[in-house]
């Protein structure tokens, strides 16, 4: 049975122990709690992907606690340290051409990795602790939604759950911003808290959405992503919905009144896209345990600071592949 122990310094030398022996611990972010394992150790990251049932394409995020770690592990340039002076403890991950140290598996067989200096004084100090860069992608079975809470990882990853660092909930409740500097070219590849218009100003210069490489350089790539289990839909008026309405939750933003439809459970988070980005995963957890037959989402307003929140809700509606 997993373990979820407390964010002391007991707690912080135990997780940082596990780590350096070759195991999984699950480890609180400002983001999402992360599935952690030493990203030097080609057979511990292999486990972070049995885990999580992961697909061998899709590459990891490494963790670090200093910008002298980052650049250990490949080709910190120019614009990557200007991001990270100006980003870093934060929500950005910052994509690099990779030094030989890092294994190919955390780089999907790719030349490039993800690096990120996190916000949260817990996953820092397991970092010092440790003393080595830490991968850790979200603690969830693979397309399933991301924990902000150590219950959330023990509910989503069930058996298979490894001891649990408890650092409460998570304060941004989305994934990173992914921003690639590896090309000549600076892409952002996941939108996050940290935006286009922040990244350009801090870099002087036009930046592009979007990847140019077969090779994946970033995860939240697949199309059906962060998703219930329940089937879920996305409508811009619910009193319109078409479905049957039969067993059905809400999840809302704004104060629209209910006119027509009767929702078994009903969440409205804040209307503001940083308040309604941290309860968002929470709010789907808990919609996908109310026993309905579906979910029906408000879809935000279409405008660039809702971008991270709008990326997350279309992966999450996204219809299983039956291939």
């Amino acid at each position: 049975m997993s373990i979820i122990f407390p964010g002391d310094e007991k707690g912080v030398v135990k997780a940082a122990s596990l780590i350096k022996s070759g195991n999984l611990v699950g480890l609180p972010t400002e983001t999402v709690y992360g599935l952690a394992a030493n990203a030097l150790n080609f057979d511990a990251v292999a486990e972070i992907f049995r885990v999580k049932g992961r697909p061998a394409t899709n590459p990891v995020i490494v963790h670090v606690h200093s910008v002298e770690m980052a650049q250990a592990l490949g080709d910190f340039n120019e614009r990557a340290a200007i991001l990270a002076k100006t980003f870093w403890p934060g929500p950005l991950t910052i994509v690099i051409r990779a030094s030989e140290i890092v294994p190919t598996n955390v780089t999907a067989g790719g030349t490039t990795v993800g690096v990120r200096m996190p916000n949260h004084v817990l996953a820092l100090k397991v970092l010092q602790a440790s003393s080595l860069p830490i991968a850790a992608p979200s603690a969830n079975r693979s397309e399933g939604i991301s924990p902000t809470t150590a219950n959330e990882v023990v509910r989503s990853l069930g058996a298979m759950s490894p001891p649990v660092l408890d650092g409460g909930a998570c304060i941004v409740g989305i994934e990173s911003t992914v921003v690639d500097v590896s090309d000549n070219t600076v892409r952002i590849l996941r939108p996050g808290a940290v935006t286009k218009a922040q990244i350009e100003s801090a870099l002087d210069e036009q930046i592009l959405i979007g990847g140019s490489s077969t090779i994946a350089r970033s995860p939240g790539q697949m199309l059906r992503h962060y998703a219930p289990n329940t089937p879920a839909l996305l409508i811009d008026d619910w009193n319109a919905i078409t479905v049957p309405p039969n067993k059905l939750a809400l999840l809302a933003y704004s104060a629209k009144p209910l006119e027509t439809i009767e929702f078994v459970k009903t969440i409205r988070l804040p209307a503001d896209p940083s308040g309604y980005a941290s309860g968002l995963y929470a709010a789907l957890s808990e919609l996908d345990q109310a026993g309905v037959d579906r979910i029906v989402i408000e879809t935000p307003p279409k405008t660039e600071p809702w971008t991270a929140v709008l990326d997350r809700l279309n992966r999450a509606v996204a219809p299983v592949r039956r291939d």
